[in-house]
């Protein structure tokens, strides 16, 4: 028998997002789903048209009955679904490389030397693992502008010689040395950097004024309800408004005033030690999984050792406003929006002025929210808008069995939110913002990640990747399966497109997985090709023309036969539900972004962790990787990379 592998660093963090520490009896989206559409008829296997009407909406009959007559408004032709070393995009498109990991960032930066690695070098160089994406153009110029990356964790196995391999985790943090963690906190954060395109080729403008790299010790501010709380104070900052960095940098977004909203995910991964069981702090860690011991930073700096610096812990897990067109901007935490494991921060201008923010909080069993301005967005005055996200309330969805949704205010004072429950702030629901949402009763959703509104429609989409804690007592239409490993994709509609509204309605528009394979029992317009369906969506994103993209993480070879990549999604008409495949990323990578240039000719997207696994499920390393994207060069390791993709000779996308 094969001894078991050490599992790599994102199989931990995708068996810590697996955990679900939500011990609340909140029900679950799956159960109101089954009250709605009835449990018993689904349990029997009844898969007949009524059930999947309901679920997917009123559109999915006409879909259904007009598949083979119904025209998609996406103009490509699918990539075929494989896995291979390299990545693929659709016929008459080209992608090519923009910026990888340790390339020229700042002026004067360092050459990539991968053998010889330093942090000072790591801090004027582009980060690992690009994942989020924004795009802000200069001047209104369609060809040129500055790309927003967030840069979310790193994989020693691949980045370091000699990581690799089966060990011990006491092992490998021995050989984490200082020097190295020092590295790895220098490829963190996020980077900022100026792009132009010339002669159909978009490339990265050296020496730009804007160019920025952002780590996990850049100086930022905390703001908003919970600055200067006592719950947020360390030795190193008894004021409790000043922390070094942001870390596990997920999804983001961007803001009408033309700020970059950068979203800390997983940073429980980052802290270790133990914290005594009555300590004050120990119930809300516990909630967030605090410690994890991904890393060994807490070897080297006390304020990653929960046993020696509390409260440091809760300095991260925020939304993280920072200006791209001032290099030398503080970013903010902007504490308003509550902190939990946050996944996108997509904005949207509702119709009476104020700046919505959609969040998802990825965990199983985990909640959606929503943050709603107090004052009006002034497009006449950006000095004014750059602090509108310090003011507003804060409120966490719960779905109901009647296809309604009600946004439920985490406001200090209303409801359970009081001092007898442990409150006795608007800080304190701020700080531990995951057991406010309990005490609510907020609906338990299939770990949510992207969810952004669509300004052409009105309506708002929530990825939800998967649930593979769901019992055989839980199947129902929206998760018809134990172990819902192919996730699916939500659709909120609020009233007269008023994103301020108390509540919305609900429906599913995909239940995602191999509709080949009954057992599966996916949800896809018939129209949806073999190669066209897909598992795990992720992040999202909306063009020019009103229509939704999905970049996935978690298809593999083994899972669904296919590598994750970008597909296009219908969402109305006759076609709605139906999905096409457009990019694949290379073997062992994850797929991230994507985002357009506002004039629709060019989408970014971002290649994560390329060669951290083989077809095989084995895990790669920095000697011996299953792929050597994007450089297919022998002397260079695998590095994440920023791919731009156009349409060959010009043009909109698809």
């Amino acid at each position: 028998m094969d001894e078991p592998r050490e599992p790599s660093l994102q199989q931990r963090r995708e068996q810590s997002e697996d955990v679900g520490r939500n011990r609340t009896d909140n029900p679950t989206l799956g159960d109101l789903i089954a009250a709605r559409f009835g449990r018993r008829a689904w349990l029997k296997g009844a898969l007949a048209v009524t059930a999947i009407g309901a679920s997917l909406g009123p559109l999915a009959l006409a879909a259904a009955r007009q598949a083979k007559a119904a025209t998609p408004s996406f103009d490509f032709d699918e990539v075929a679904a494989t896995v291979d070393e390299n990545h693929h995009v659709a016929p008459g498109y080209q992608a090519n490389l923009l910026i990888r990991w340790g390339d020229p960032v700042l002026p004067g930066a360092p050459a990539f030397d991968p053998m010889n690695q330093t942090a000072a070098a790591q801090a004027q160089q582009f980060g690992y693992n690009n994942d989020f994406i924004g795009y802000f153009p200069l001047n209104g110029a369609a060809d040129r502008g500055l790309l927003c990356v967030n840069h979310e964790y790193t994989n020693e196995e691949l980045m370091f010689p000699g990581m690799g391999g089966p060990q011990e985790e006491d092992a490998k943090f021995a050989r984490l040395t200082k020097e190295l963690a020092a590295v790895e906190m220098m490829a963190h954060g996020g980077s900022v950097v100026e792009i132009a395109q010339a002669g159909g080729a978009w490339q990265v403008v050296q020496d730009s004024r804007y160019a920025r790299r952002i780590t996990a010790e850049t100086p930022m501010l905390l703001t908003g309800p919970a600055a200067g709380h006592a719950r947020l104070q360390t030795k190193a900052d008894p004021n409790g408004t000043k922390v070094l960095g942001m870390l596990n940098n997920c999804g983001g977004g961007t803001t009408p005033w033309g700020t970059w909203l950068s979203a800390e995910e997983n940073f429980h991964g980052y802290f270790w030690g133990e914290l005594a069981e009555d300590h004050p702090e120990h119930a809300n860690f516990k909630r967030y999984g605090v410690p994890a011991n991904w890393y060994n930073w807490g070897a080297y700096h006390d304020r990653f050792d929960v046993a020696k610096e509390p409260n440091e812990a809760n300095r991260f897990g925020w939304m993280v406003e920072i200006d791209p067109m001032d290099p030398t901007a503080t970013p903010k935490k902007r504490t308003a929006l509550g902190r939990f494991k946050h996944e996108g921060g997509e904005t949207f201008l509702n119709r009476d002025g104020r700046v919505v923010v959609y969040m998802g909080d990825d965990e199983r069993f985990d909640y959606i929210y929503r943050f709603v301005t107090a004052k009006a967005y002034d497009p006449d005055n950006r000095a004014a808008n750059l602090d509108l996200l310090d003011e507003g309330t804060l409120a966490v969805a719960k779905f109901s069995e009647d296809g309604s949704l009600e946004w439920l205010p985490l406001v200090h004072g209303e409801g359970p939110l009081t001092e007898a429950n442990g409150f006795k702030s608007q800080a304190d629901v701020l700080i531990a913002t995951r057991l406010a949402a309990d005490l609510l009763g907020a609906t338990k959703m299939d770990r949510p990640e992207d969810v952004q509104a669509n300004p052409k429609t009105g309506k708002v989409y929530a990825m939800l990747t998967n649930n593979t804690k769901r019992t055989a007592e839980q199947v129902d239409p929206a998760n018809p399966r134990p172990e819902n490993a192919f996730g699916h994709i939500v659709e909120m509609t609020p009233p007269d497109a008023d994103h301020a509204a108390a509540n919305y309605t609900w429906e599913i528009l995909v239940q995602c997985g191999d509709p080949a394979i009954a057992e599966v029992r996916a949800m896809w317009n018939p129209a949806t090709s073999q190669d066209g369906w897909f598992g795990m969506p992720d992040n999202c994103a909306i063009d020019r023309q009103g229509r939704l993209w999905i970049a996935t993480d978690g298809n593999s070879p083994k899972g669904t036969g296919r590598a994750d990549g970008i597909w296009a999604l219908e969402t109305e008409g006759a076609a709605r539900g139906t999905a096409k495949r457009f990019f694949q990323v290379p073997v062992g990578a994850e797929m991230c972004g994507p985002q357009f240039t506002p004039d629709g000719q060019t989408m970014f997207v971002a290649v994560q962790h390329p060669g951290e696994e083989d077809a095989e499920g084995n895990p790669g390393s920095f000697e011996n990787p299953p792929t050597r994207w994007p450089d297919f060069d022998p002397a260079m390791p695998v590095r994440p990379a920023v791919v731009v993709i156009t349409k060959a000779g010009g043009g909109a996308i698809a």
